[in-house]
């Protein structure tokens, strides 16, 4: 185990009731044969992260029985409804005591980012100070890896479905992007239309 694995724990944001898909929670759709949630926390084991922390909110109890989420400590956010900074406020939260360095966030409806862009990422750890995030012709997007010194900051700044980005702009001087457009696709499962991503 290297370093950057056991100091950079994984954090997938799988709490979302999926509004726009008719109730149907994101973690529960079926990837590859999965619950999308299963598959997310895969990825980031691939690329490198012994440890992961899944924040569930929409249906939780369902998500439990069908996912095998074996391994993650796994984190209820009871305010899920409030947006995507809840959980990732939730999500952070849960690190505390763990002696975990860096949170490397992954969102769960981004079945087309695999463990390539992650390894990246997570490749771009120092140290506490680290904020990185993958970019895709240029512009920013996830995965994301926050060093433990900007928590705080995050998580103050974490509101509704804004998560971090208020946070990134801010320090937009201190965040470095990688190139991941050749190796993966950043799409959103966001609509109906949207499942036709689904394998």
């Amino acid at each position: 185990m290297t370093e950057n694995e056991d100091a950079v724990v994984g954090l997938v944001l799988a709490a979302g009731g999926g509004r726009r898909l008719g109730g149907r929670p994101k973690a529960l759709l079926t990837h590859r044969g999965r619950p999308l949630v299963e598959h997310t926390v895969g990825v980031l084991r691939a690329a490198g992260c012994t440890r992961v922390h899944v924040v569930l909110g929409a249906r939780a109890g369902a998500v439990r029985e069908r996912a095998d989420l074996a391994g993650c400590v796994v984190v209820e956010n009871p305010e899920w409804e409030r947006g995507m900074g809840s959980s990732l406020r939730a999500g952070l939260g849960s690190l505390a005591g763990t002696g975990a360095r860096a949170a490397l966030v992954s969102l769960v409806d981004q079945p087309g980012i695999g463990a390539a862009a992650v390894r990246r990422v997570l490749a771009g750890y120092r140290d506490e100070s680290s904020l990185v995030a993958a970019c895709y012709a240029g512009v920013r997007g996830h995965p994301v890896l926050f060093g433990a010194a900007h928590w705080a900051g995050i998580a103050e700044a974490a509101t509704g479905d804004q998560g971090a980005r208020a946070y990134l702009k801010a320090h937009r001087d201190a965040l470095a992007l990688v190139e991941c457009g050749d190796v993966a696709r950043p799409f959103d499962i966001d609509t109906a239309a949207d499942l036709a991503h689904l394998e």
